[in-house]
């Protein structure tokens, strides 16, 4: 059962929402930085200072500001180099922190290079974890999702390289809309998502800030597959001692169609979405049965791993292990990896589920 650090990383888990951007190690960034220069524009060069910098920006309850501590891992994200060792190290770690299935996404537009470049490098790097991730006993299956940035007008090209580059490499597996949502509904992308549909690519859209369920509406009826996210459903949620007592229409919709939300606690508190992980509606909805699953978002600036998060929820919630058990099949059950990456996976996890305890 998970109840302490060592037993929550022990424990076989699922990512679904991780953002290769939000997940540099600080010792990369510092080392990446001086060799482009970049060193003088850090907020600072001591290790334990800049991770709390990058925290203090996630913690600030604006969006915005959260966003803006992007400029430096992006920084050092702009040679084919440098995001291979991203990918490489991202991968790495989550497969040493006891994830099985990892589902990891960027915006080719934030780099400075061909889309056919930054994806082949990341592609590199995740294969070169995992073998390496192997040789250490460690078993992970990694995939890339492609964003869009919905405050920028190249959606259409980036939905249309996504269908293009998942026939040269089978890590891609999904599209997404990213970055700043309120007054950026999917809507305003409607083309490129009619691209995403027309040519069945998986669809993931963020759907986390006001106006709260108008953005989740949207994102399902231009065809999401899952939603990134998905906190603020809880305004359609009548919750009363920790328990579901009634919903509204969005909300059972979600329900009866089980529609993936890919919840980030930590991270929903940062941003303000919830005021404490103690008022996170992920308890009372994983208990009322919605396939809610746990994710990190941006491990750097949230200062988080998936095995901190899980064992944040298993002890916020008191979770059984039936139900931790739970939060991990939703995760892997709903990856858009092709289905004999993940039923083996699936397997393990139900034949033996005394043996991650």
């Amino acid at each position: 059962m998970v109840h302490d650090r060592e037993s929550a990383i022990a424990f076989p888990k699922s990512l679904l929402h991780d953002h290769l951007d939000g997940g540099l190690r600080v010792a990369t960034i510092l080392e990446l930085s001086d060799s482009i220069g970049w060193t003088p524009r850090l907020p600072t060069t001591d290790p334990s200072a800049l991770q709390k910098w990058f925290t203090a920006g996630a913690n600030s309850c604006d969006l915005l500001q959260y966003l803006a501590t992007f400029e430096h891992t992006l920084a050092v994200m702009q040679d084919q180099s440098h995001i291979e060792r991203v990918a490489y190290e991202a991968v790495a770690d989550l497969a040493d922190d006891g994830v099985v299935y990892a589902e990891i996404r960027y915006a080719p537009e934030l780099h400075n290079m061909p889309f056919d470049a930054s994806a082949e490098a990341i592609c590199a790097g995740f294969r070169r974890a995992e073998r390496d991730a192997a040789n250490r006993g460690r078993r992970i299956s990694a995939h890339l999702i492609v964003c869009a940035m919905r405050t920028e007008q190249r959606s259409v090209e980036v939905a249309s390289f996504v269908d293009r580059y998942r026939e040269v490499d089978s890590k891609v597996v999904a599209f997404d809309l990213a970055g700043a949502e309120t007054g950026w509904p999917p809507s305003l992308h409607a083309a490129a998502l009619e691209i995403a549909r027309s040519r069945h690519l998986n669809i993931t859209i963020h759907a986390s800030e006001p106006p709260d369920l108008d953005l989740i509406s949207d994102a399902l009826a231009h065809g999401a597959h899952r939603i990134g996210h998905g906190v603020r459903l809880q305004s359609d949620l009548t919750i009363e001692g920790g328990v579901v007592t009634g919903m509204g229409q969005l909300a059972s919709y979600v329900l009866e169609h089980q529609i993936p939300l890919e919840m980030a606690p930590t991270c929903h508190v940062h941003v303000g979405a919830v005021s404490s992980l103690q008022t996170h509606p992920i308890g009372p909805m994983l208990r009322a049965g919605f396939n809610v699953s746990v994710n990190t978002d941006n491990r750097l600036m949230s200062d988080v791993t998936p095995s901190s998060e899980l064992l944040a929820v298993t002890q916020t919630f008191d979770l059984s292990e039936t139900e931790v058990c739970q939060l991990v099949i939703n995760g892997i059950s709903a990856g858009f990896a092709p289905r004999e990456h993940r039923l083996p996976l699936l397997d393990d996890l139900t034949s033996t589920p005394n043996s991650a305890a």
